[in-house]
């Protein structure tokens, strides 16, 4: 993990008893286990179900839901899916030919042994950075294939002694003013750096000098591995990570670190372009996720009004929505992982985020008696030239990220990864920002009469005399 469990935790519900500052994943499982339990999750979950396309009844104002066990309906949709859900394979020619075992990192098999084998790793990321230490010692003989070298900061991890847990579990405020600290901290590194990169370009080269101290403080005297395992685009332009061991590694014996790149991969092993060839027991592909791209985010279809796809709108049109939660055209549908919406500081920050202010928008409904609730076309295109305008200032545009190969951006030149802005600035809008900017509208049944004339399935939709839609502009 690479970011402090203090943070990487939910606000309201803070945990006493990590070991490390930087717990182990079995802890931070546990951790959300526990949470879905203690506030009754568990009952309104069903798991093994596969979403297949949702679909808005605009007569109804209802989604309806396809799943491989049967059909929901909800007046709401909130998708959480997240956005590191879909392995992305390389292209590389012959990787569906390798007759070892292989493997992505996205859907690791447990029950391959490493012990003594000979092992590839392909891709040298934020997750390889964590893999990479922990495999070299078991396996015999280890290749890393590194596409694109990544920023590498010390990682400052300890375990937690039991005082400080037991001073933790007595006083929440000892808690949240750790968390505050090291919140304060990270937001200054992951976020502001690369955020407010016009304006403090001083932050960024002093997160880049400490990237290479602490790989030459790693391999000492090590030239050589110096020059490949630098970045020569910006930190900030792809993620940055955290790590005490990874650099280390490259100086055992049964590591080697192949740069030149891949020409194919054999049933037996790896071919570069140099015509040599690497015989490997096991293929472990560290090759990253499909984000911002049609078919992962949504990972479902989502039709709209008139059957829009949302996936092809984005595709087409640049990925865009209303504080990275809502989209004109999708009513009663927010989306936890949108366009420009996570904080770099804590995925577990812009849960909360869009928790407010999916709530408020719901509770809003309630109180119009309102049965569709849709951002209005105007808000959403200020808000996202404002989100556009302010990109221009950001590290992303700025610092020769186009050789970072980062998932950070999408097909069209964007980085709708991050949000432009502070965590702190992200919480304030969600629970202050005008209800006023969404349209609050009202299913009425198909006899409903208005004056001489009947409702028909079109004229339910309603425009700009929406009784609703008014009370809520004044």
């Amino acid at each position: 993990m690479d970011i402090t469990s203090f943070v990487y935790s939910f606000s309201f519900e803070q945990n006493p008893n990590w070991s490390r500052v930087f717990a182990p994943g079995d802890e931070l499982q546990n951790y959300a286990r526990r949470v879905a339990s203690k506030y009754g999750l568990y009952p309104y979950i069903r798991f093994g179900v596969s979403v297949k396309r949702a679909e808005f009844d605009e007569g109804e104002h209802l989604w309806r839901v396809t799943t491989d066990k049967g059909l929901v309906t909800a007046r709401h949709l909130v998708s959480a899916t997240g956005g590191l859900i879909s392995p992305k394979l390389p292209d590389i020619d012959g990787v569906e030919d390798f007759q070892g075992e292989r493997m992505h990192t996205a859907r690791w098999d447990y029950n391959v042994d490493l012990t003594g084998k000979r092992v590839a790793v392909i891709g040298t990321g934020a997750t390889a950075v964590q893999l990479i230490p922990e495999i070299a010692p078991k396996v015999a003989h280890l290749d890393v294939y590194q596409r694109t070298p990544i920023w590498v900061l010390k990682k400052p991890d300890a375990r937690l002694p039991g005082w400080l847990r037991t001073v933790f579990r007595w006083s929440g405020l000892a808690q949240q003013g750790v968390r505050a600290t090291t919140d304060a901290l990270t937001e200054s590194l992951m976020i502001i750096a690369a955020v407010y990169y016009r304006h403090m370009p001083w932050l960024v080269r002093w997160a880049e000098r400490a990237g290479v101290s602490n790989m030459r403080e790693q391999l000492p005297d090590n030239p050589e591995l110096w020059d490949k395992l630098t970045p020569q685009y910006g930190f900030g332009c792809k993620r940055p990570t955290f790590s005490n061991e990874y650099f280390a590694t490259f100086a055992r014996d049964n590591v080697d670190l192949v740069t030149t790149p891949i020409r194919r991969i054999t049933a037996g092993g790896i071919e570069t372009s140099d015509g040599a060839e690497r015989e490997i027991d096991v293929l472990i592909l560290a090759t990253g996720y499909k984000v911002f791209e049609k078919g992962n985010l949504p990972s479902y279809e989502v039709a709209g009004r008139n059957g829009t796809d949302l996936g092809e709108f984005w595709e087409e049109n640049r990925y865009q929505a209303y504080e990275g939660l809502t989209v004109p055209g999708y009513p009663n549908f927010y989306i936890m992982l949108g366009p420009y919406a996570l904080i770099g500081s804590s995925y577990f920050k812009m849960v909360e985020g869009n928790a407010i202010h999916v709530v408020r928008c719901i509770e809003a409904a309630h109180e119009r008696d309102a049965t569709c609730v849709e951002i209005r076309q105007d808000v959403h295109d200020r808000y996202f030239q404002n989100i556009q305008k302010r990109q221009q200032g950001t590290v992303f545009l700025n610092h020769n990220c186009a050789t970072s190969n980062s998932y950070y951006f999408d097909r069209h030149g964007d980085a709708p990864m991050l949000r432009p802005s502070t965590s702190f600035e992200m919480l304030w809008r969600a629970k202050h920002l005008p209800m006023a900017h969404y349209h609050f509208k009202k299913a009425y049944p198909a006899g409903w009469l208005s004056g001489d004339s009947r409702l028909t399935s079109s004229s339910r939709r309603f425009s700009g005399d929406d009784p609703v839609a008014e009370a809520t502009r004044r």
